[in-house]
């Protein structure tokens, strides 16, 4: 049977939100008189859910005052500190006209993302568009992979989980869905093999015809 329906991840994916999400981090370590991280530190934060990784920062750290300060400075900026990454437009536009079924399944605040995919203009090739909740409904991805296949009616074998990190990969083997691996964003090679990943590609470019060679 072959692939039908496109999940793709939001952060190191489709656009490049890093600034923001570096600058907002920072914002709100600053405010709880914790220090400030590099770059390089920063680095880890990305795709993760902030409820798992932060305590293991920074043990002690009042998460949900974390999580309030961060998100009052994103919701303003940080969310625009952002850029596409060059040819994913074209290549979703491209899959959408091919038939595919198209969604976001990110691990960003689901109000956040839709934000970001109106603001790129790719809302019309979008199903639907995924995250946690605030709350923290749906925060690891492999329950929300598994809450979307079951929502859009798709049989595990018939979806693909396109992402930059060992966590795509290892929601798409949970799922029993197939995986590509991506290099443009925040993980390695490295990353992606050792956590199952079939599949890598090195440019968005390669995106069209590596998933018709998958699917």
């Amino acid at each position: 049977m072959s692939v039908t329906t496109l999940f793709f991840d939001l952060d190191g994916t489709v656009s490049n939100n890093f600034q923001g999400i570096s600058r907002c981090l920072n914002f709100a370590l600053e405010q709880l008189g914790l220090r400030q991280l590099t770059d390089l530190e920063v680095l880890p934060f990305v795709g993760p859910p902030f409820r798992e990784s932060l305590p293991r920062a920074f043990p002690g750290i009042d998460t949900e005052a974390a999580l309030k300060l961060y998100r009052e400075r994103y919701a303003t900026s940080g969310w625009l500190e952002n850029s596409l990454y060059d040819g994913m437009a074209h290549a979703i536009s491209t899959l959408h006209s091919q038939g595919f079924a198209i969604a976001l399944c990110t691990s960003k605040p689901r109000v956040f993302a839709e934000r970001i995919i109106e603001h790129f203009d790719l809302a019309p090739y979008f199903k639907g568009v995924h995250g946690p909740e605030l709350d923290g409904k749906f925060d690891r991805k492999t329950e929300l992979l598994a809450h979307l296949v079951e929502h859009y009616k798709v049989a595990p074998e018939n979806a693909l989980m396109i992402g930059d990190r060992d966590k795509d990969v290892e929601a798409a083997l949970h799922v029993g869905a197939h995986s590509l691996g991506v290099l443009w964003g925040f993980g390695s090679r490295k990353e992606l093999l050792e956590a199952g990943a079939k599949h890598i590609v090195d440019r968005p470019d390669e995106l069209v015809h590596t998933i018709a060679s998958i699917a």
